[in-house]
């Protein structure tokens, strides 16, 4: 029996090439079961799964290495912003490779607010500076010949020459390609452990958002429970007006019915229970959903929700729905707090 791999939506599914074979996929075991006419075979199988987790904006990285005979120092915070905005210290050494630090940076991250330093450690053979000899000297005869002439301690002239201009200028030297390759590791190691951050940051979120959200619906079930008795009154609140001030045989009762029926539709709310259902629904189905960049979205889905839990408050006219408006407004609330800091 041979036995042949495909690779679907990036995971590993193993295809017989006998067609008598029927192959029942195990995504949720270690392995598949292939069932045969006289056994079933059970065929290894590691499945790498992608996890699809929300992430912070929030996060810090922090990577280290020695890059020829120079020590390279990484740290990258990054908070909530509404885009990619970017804050980068570099020694003089990296400026001409400054661009493309941007560029992996902004690939990578995709949003928020990032202040990232790329610290220089220089060793004892690395020449961060350059002393030009030759000028030192042109200013050194004029300098003697005034120290003599004004009878001065000479003693001092070096301290006064290195401060002179041109005399002491930072190295020119830059990275051979080989170790500018080596730096993009050091600042691809401080991303993935600011991602990781973010990964765990986004844990604490997740959790959150989908606690608000429950917290949500359970307050709209209360609200669709109520909505019968809410008619329910509201019918005999105006039946009651009417028999005390007018009474109960002065009025059309057919007409009333008609009346009633018109002022109910006009404040009925259970289309908005339905779209507010829905909207919680797109919510958690997108927080489960993998992709990355989904802040945005989530608060756009908050800002419906918002409208609907608005719009159940102001045709309700009943106190104790009005209790549980005010409650998902609370949890609404509190969403929106947290989403702003997911990326």
């Amino acid at each position: 029996m041979k036995i042949i791999f495909n690779i679907v939506m990036g995971i590993w599914f193993p295809v017989l090439t006998n067609p008598s074979i029927i192959m029942i996929p195990s995504i949720f075991s270690k392995g598949f079961l292939v069932s045969v006419p006289s056994a079933i075979i059970q065929i290894p199988l590691t499945i790498i799964k992608k996890t699809c987790m929300l992430k912070s904006m929030t996060g810090f990285g922090r990577a280290e290495q020695s890059v020829g005979d120079k020590t390279f120092l990484v740290d990258i915070k990054s908070l909530n912003g509404k885009q990619f905005e970017l804050q980068l210290k570099i020694p003089a050494v990296l400026k001409p490779f400054e661009f493309e630090i941007r560029r992996l940076l902004s690939e990578k991250l995709n949003r928020g607010s990032v202040d990232c330093m790329i610290s220089l450690k220089e060793t004892g053979s690395a020449k961060p500076v350059t002393i030009n000899t030759d000028l030192a000297k042109a200013y050194y005869r004029p300098l003697a010949e005034l120290s003599a002439a004004l009878n001065l301690d000479p003693s001092h002239i070096l301290s006064t020459l290195v401060k002179l201009p041109e005399v002491i200028t930072p190295s020119s030297e830059t990275l051979s390609d080989s170790e500018w390759k080596e730096l993009q590791g050091v600042v691809l190691n401080a991303i993935q452990r600011l991602t990781q951050h973010r990964l765990d940051e986004g844990k604490a979120l997740e959790k959150d958002l989908t606690e608000r959200i429950k917290n949500i619906r359970t307050q709209q079930e209360e609200v669709i429970k109520l909505e019968p008795l809410r008619k329910q009154k509201i019918r005999e609140g105006i039946t009651r007006l009417l028999e005390e001030n007018v009474g109960k045989e002065n009025y059309d009762s057919n007409r009333l019915e008609q009346e009633l029926i018109f002022y109910i539709e006009k404040i009925d709310i259970s289309e908005e229970q339905v779209r507010l259902k829905n909207h919680c629904e797109y919510f958690m189905s997108l927080l489960a959903d993998p992709e990355d960049g989904k802040g945005k979205k989530l608060s756009f889905i908050l800002q419906e929700i918002g409208r609907e839990i608005n719009t159940t408050g102001s045709k309700a006219y009943d106190s104790t729905i009005q209790k549980s408006v005010v409650l998902m407004k609370d949890e609404l609330e509190k969403a929106k707090e947290q989403v702003l800091n997911v990326l």
